[in-house]
């Protein structure tokens, strides 16, 4: 067994999960686990929530993932510091031995998730090993790789399932055995959600582990922008090392399902107005003065029959769907499967934003992408931009697409629950 987080020669057939030794915050020095903790950096409503998770507690996660200053490089030289003052005055400590974490979420109303934490050996996509299933941008790897390089640590668990057969595997039995037991944490954040931790260190049960995941490949749920940093970060560095190998969380789906929900663009100095009149003739529009419940049911119904948007930011809600055929076949590129074709994401950015809307994707200035609906809409109504509103995708819509080597535009879907950010950190370098 690799406790090391160190290659070895050894022929691998799946998944490479080894044990590392968490860096956890001490509860006696923080106000509480539940104020330290924060979603991931990518779902973190800005400036809003990020204020707000700053004010919760001094000590609070979003100032190493998230942290605030007039550069990059100075925001990154402040994780640094803040990361190695925290570890001096202990506030941040090295649990004793190398363990994976099962960790489990719980929201009160039946849904429950439980997966293991670890550190997992780094696989180009040509070993079907990781399959990522959406496209990234290249300055959001940029600003990652530069935080993980000031810092020397993954500070957030990236989202992977993998698929059991339905039936307790040796990860599964070893995972809810461990969860009978008292956690080495627990809290419950404001979202409503309960969060617990327990260590694996018996090599037993690691080996059992590691051994079940060997058999197995993943697809990226939540993380495509850290999973390829990690990958930039390891050709970085010579092997074998710790960089070979990057946190992550793996979920058995046909154990514990994830729900999966849209992302929405928030098109930024673009009114409403502008937006509709560019739509003239190219798709059908439905002008809704109802609430954001109703609205979003309609969008549902509609996207059954084909693709449908929700366009918001004038106080009403704008339903978009009926595209032209003619203006489909002229945007849409042929040489994917029809799968791809037909997403709703593939026809919001091959279509509306590179011919109609004529808005790069790649620009933040112009384009931000916003996991929480209502707040899409209020940003959107606050600033006088366009809120575009999406439905979300099937899971085995985005696994099939995966398997084929076929990635989904950026930000096509957002898997949850997503693992909080604050539980367990790893370092990278002593």
């Amino acid at each position: 067994m690799n406790t090391a987080g160190h290659s070895e020669a050894t022929e691998r057939r799946g998944l490479e999960l080894t044990p590392f030794r968490g860096l956890r915050y001490d509860p006696d020095l923080v106000g509480s686990l539940a104020a330290v903790t924060s979603p991931p950096y990518d779902v973190v409503v800005r400036p809003d929530g990020l204020h707000h998770l700053q004010d919760a507690d001094p000590h609070n996660i979003v100032r190493l993932i998230l942290p605030q200053a007039v550069t990059p490089s100075a925001r990154n030289e402040q994780a640094a510091d803040t990361l190695h003052r925290w570890l001096s005055e202990g506030v941040l400590t090295t649990d004793p031995e190398p363990g994976l974490y099962v960790y489990e979420q719980h929201d009160g109303n039946g849904l429950l998730q439980r997966g293991v934490i670890g550190a997992l050996r780094l696989t180009d996509p040509s070993e079907g090993v990781v399959l990522p299933h959406e496209d990234v941008m290249p300055h959001v790897i940029a600003d990652r790789a530069a935080l993980m390089r000031a810092t020397s640590a993954n500070l957030e668990p990236l989202l992977l399932t993998y698929r059991g057969n339905g039936s307790p595997s040796d990860t599964t039995t070893v995972v809810e055995r461990i969860a009978e037991h008292p956690p080495l944490l627990s809290t419950t954040t404001e979202d409503g959600y309960s969060h617990r931790l327990w260590a694996v260190t018996d090599p037993t049960e690691l080996t059992r582990i590691q051994t079940d995941l060997a058999r197995h490949q993943a697809l990226i749920a939540d993380g495509h922008h850290r999973w390829a940093t990690y990958r930039r970060l390891r050709a970085e560095h010579p092997s074998p090392s710790p960089w070979d190998y990057g946190l992550v969380l793996l979920v058995d789906t046909a154990r514990y399902p994830l729900r999966v929900r849209a992302i929405h663009r928030l098109l930024h100095g673009v009114p409403v107005a502008d937006a509709l009149a560019a739509l003239d003739g190219l798709f059908r529009v439905q002008h809704l003065e109802v609430p954001l419940q109703e609205a979003l049911e309609a969008l549902a119904d509609a996207a059954c029959a084909g693709n449908a948007f929700l366009l918001a930011g004038d106080g009403a809600f704008h339903l978009v769907d009926h595209p032209d055929p003619d203006l489909l076949a002229r945007t849409i590129p042929a040489d994917r499967p029809a799968a791809w074709r037909t997403l709703d994401a593939t026809v919001l950015h091959a279509t509306l934003l590179d011919h109609v809307w004529l808005i790069p994707e790649d620009d933040p200035a112009h384009i931000a992408y916003i996991h929480d609906t209502a707040a899409t809409v209020r940003k959107a109504e606050r600033d006088g931009g366009t809120a575009v509103l999406m439905h979300p995708v099937r899971e085995e819509v985005v696994r099939d697409l995966a398997r084929q080597g076929v990635t989904m535009p950026r930000k096509s879907t957002s898997f949850g629950p997503k693992p909080a950010s604050g539980l367990v950190l790893r370092a990278l370098e002593p």
